[in-house]
């Protein structure tokens, strides 16, 4: 929808539509396999592997802005990526190992009858 809204406002440019060729198998791919995974999944842990996976490309695009002005030179700009993916991995490790232990409490309450 909101394409559809920028592209009646004009927003688009030329080079725009070729990035459609790589953009809409990706959508069409997405939402279905997506929407496959979250049933699956508890969705917090959805959230969270979601919310990774925005970090990681945050700090990879904060790594090519620190190169195209010149303020940091060669790979020492992707060590701010690198650094985001350790927090983040970081991040991610702690609250699995969190979210298990108590999953394994809880089955362990379950097993002896004991309600939370």
């Amino acid at each position: 929808m909101t394409a559809f809204v920028y592209y009646k406002l004009g927003l688009f440019i030329p080079e725009s539509g070729s990035l459609l060729h790589v953009l809409v198998p990706s959508v069409v791919l997405g939402i279905p396999l997506g929407s496959y995974v979250i049933r699956r999944l508890d969705p917090e842990i959805f959230r969270r592997i979601c919310m990774s996976f925005d970090a990681w490309i945050v700090g990879f695009g904060l790594s090519r802005v620190l190169i195209e002005l010149n303020l940091v030179q060669g790979a020492w700009a992707y060590s701010v990526m690198a650094a985001t993916i350790l927090i983040d991995l970081w991040l991610l490790y702690s609250f699995l190992t969190t979210r298990r232990s108590s999953w394994s409490e809880r089955r362990s309450r379950q097993a002896a009858g004991i309600s939370a």
